[in-house]
């Protein structure tokens, strides 16, 4: 089978189902369930999410990164101890390999959390974000797309909690109005012509869920069970969503956190794409789930370079510690990586 047709079957779920009575309610319930638990990677249509919603947010990025580039260093993640910002080409790293892409990194508007000596350095990760002078709307659209797909996302976590006989809401108390979703504004402007084609390296997400709006380009590749990695074309209209780390450790591994990557496209093609994580509060500990098929959870995926832990907020840092070095150097250097992958300060 080839890579383009074994992809084609990634599961298509109507988030509107859930709103067409009882029957089609199930049905998504059934669909959602062998996604999450055969796949951890879906397409999702039937969100609510308008065109002139993506398109003000799309047309808005684009001129972001056809400003001069003085104009985008002017926003440079090295600024910012919270890791927001631009992030140049090559700056990014993933598994120490660099990611050949650029990106504006966004995140809730929130005032800066300097850490006291008795809180957690996680709190760094929470702060305000920088924005272009030049381009307002900007920041009315990504700030718009975080609201907007937070709600989407709370939407199908209930119907994706419920879908494996678990209560809706139990996770409600780790989101709420303190909850820590990111947004990416990413372009891949082509291959870097070294012999690299790594536009973002093979990783597996750390939060609940992602939701990504992807061009029409292509690249996105998604580890299957087979263990290559195959195609997602492009679907207009839907978000790819796939699960994150926290959701597997959530459920001993019923539900998949599945490898990803992108590869760069051919040439000088650009590439642009939208990947909305939604995350719960940075202090929430991630209690285990108690759902009717927990006897028959295979276990958590294990990786000893990459150790998981039930408060998020250890994970993200660990994240960013490991994806932003030089702003890691710059602002964090009290921070010390120990052994088992958690971030403390220093004594």
């Amino acid at each position: 089978m080839t890579s383009s047709s074994y992809s084609s079957q990634l599961p298509i779920v109507d988030l509107s189902a859930a709103d067409r009575g009882p029957q089609a309610r199930r049905l998504l319930h059934a669909q959602l369930h062998s996604a999450a638990h055969d796949v951890g990677f879906f397409q999702l249509v039937g969100h609510g999410v308008t065109e002139a919603e993506t398109e003000a947010l799309t047309s808005a990025m684009r001129a972001f990164f056809a400003l001069p580039e003085a104009d985008r260093l002017a926003l440079d993640n090295i600024n910012s101890p919270h890791f927001r910002g631009y992030t140049r080409i090559g700056d990014e790293r993933t598994r120490g390999a660099r990611d050949w892409r650029d990106q504006l990194d966004i995140g809730a508007e929130r005032p800066a959390h300097v850490p006291a000596p008795w809180e957690a350095p996680y709190w760094w990760l929470e702060g305000p974000n920088q924005w272009p002078e030049a381009l307002p709307e900007l920041r009315t659209a990504a700030l718009h797309w975080i609201d907007r797909l937070s709600g989407v996302a709370a939407r199908l976590l209930h119907e994706l909690l419920a879908s494996i006989g678990a209560p809706e809401d139990f996770y409600d108390d780790a989101f709420g109005p303190h909850a820590h979703p990111q947004l990416k504004l990413v372009r891949y402007p082509g291959s870097s012509g070294e012999g690299d084609d790594q536009g973002v390296g093979a990783h597996k997400d750390y939060g609940f869920l992602t939701l990504l709006l992807q061009d029409q380009v292509g690249g996105l590749q998604v580890q299957r069970e087979d263990g290559n990695f195959h195609d997602v074309p492009p679907l207009p209209g839907a978000f790819v969503v796939n699960l994150g780390e926290l959701l597997e450790v959530a459920t001993d591994g019923y539900l998949l956190a599945t490898n990803h990557r992108v590869v760069s496209p051919p040439g000088a093609t650009e590439r642009f794409s939208v990947p909305f994580f939604y995350n719960p509060r940075l202090d929430a500990r991630i209690a285990p789930l108690d759902f009717p098929h927990a006897s028959t959870a295979p276990g958590v995926t294990t990786d000893p370079s990459n150790p998981l832990f039930a408060e998020y907020g250890r994970n993200a840092l660990k994240g960013k510690l490991r994806a932003h070095p030089s702003v890691a150097a710059r602002h964090h250097a009290e921070l010390l990586l120990h052994p088992e992958g958690q971030p403390a300060m220093s004594a």
